[in-house]
């Protein structure tokens, strides 16, 4: 049995074959595309499958994980998105059933996974987190995805809607709050993260900026991993591709606070929602 892990975004697909060898895993056939996820049904499914397919390079006899953005029902395999404004076509189908027969494969070979859990699965199986059990992890980017680990049990936070402080946890911990915040504070135009790094923007607003985003996200922590007692915080995410710059702050305010526990950036990277979608497959392996 082929083992295929996929990463679904709002407007991209990633695809490899997992692979256990000797207590090590290993990716291969790797694949991904640009999905326009406003088309119709047929057009989103037959995208994704191309992909897979390619990967699948021929084998019949595959098992898929998915590494899903919410909401969607992923016992059942059904999307309920529809106002996010991407994928909007899929609302209330069984993506799992479509999926499945247009790859000719049994919906029983087909997992679908919160992609925040899976980030988190495979930074825990094999990434940052493989000598804690107790975790948070966070991705980090247009919105904020979030899972825990107590233990053995792992599971989507759902903490992108916690109240916190005016709004809820989105409003501070996204790519907006960094536009909002240059344009508001230093009237400086920009449309993510990256272009806080770029030479032609002084380098004590972005030092600015980044220390408040990091104070920020411990104060927001600060309740989560207390009570859970978590060892270790992982950030992944494209906003994570600027961590040196703001992790070191959110470490220092859950310190200062008297917790002992460390803060990191993903050391999978993209490749951890494709190992931890799939992860459930591994279980009597790991």
């Amino acid at each position: 049995m082929t083992i295929i892990g996929v990463d679904i975004g709002g407007s991209h697909i990633s695809v490899a074959q997992i692979n256990w060898n000797s207590g090590s895993i290993q990716l291969s056939n790797f694949s991904e595309a640009d999905v326009d996820t406003s088309g119709s049904v047929d057009e989103i499914i037959d995208a994704w499958s191309d992909v897979i397919k390619k990967v699948a390079n021929g084998k019949q006899a595959i098992q898929l994980g998915i590494a899903m953005p919410g909401p969607f029902d992923y016992q059942n395999g059904v999307s309920l998105i529809q106002e996010q404004g991407k994928l909007k076509s899929l609302y209330q189908l069984s993506v799992k059933d479509l999926l499945a027969d247009s790859l000719s494969i049994g919906p029983e070979f087909i997992l679908f996974m919160n992609d925040a859990e899976a980030f988190l699965r495979g930074e825990s199986m094999v990434g940052a987190g493989r000598k804690h059990s107790n975790l948070l992890g966070l991705t980090l980017g247009t919105g904020l995805g979030s899972a825990i680990q107590v233990e053995e049990v792992l599971k989507d936070a759902k903490l992108w809607t916690a109240p916190f402080r005016d709004g809820i946890a989105e409003d501070y911990l996204g790519t907006a709050w960094f536009i909002g915040e240059a344009k508001k504070q230093y009237e400086l135009e920009i449309e993510g993260v990256k272009d806080l790094l770029a030479p032609e923007v002084d380098s004590e607003i972005s030092r600015s900026i980044f220390q408040k985003f990091g104070n920020t996200l411990g104060e927001f922590l600060f309740p989560y991993v207390s009570r859970l007692q978590t060892e270790s915080v992982i950030v992944g995410g494209k906003i994570s591709n600027a961590s040196k710059f703001f992790l070191p702050f959110a470490q220092t305010y859950l310190e200062r606070m008297g917790l002992e526990l460390t803060c990191k950036k993903s050391e999978l990277g993209e490749n951890a929602s494709l190992i931890g979608s799939v992860q459930p497959f591994f279980k009597n392996l790991t």
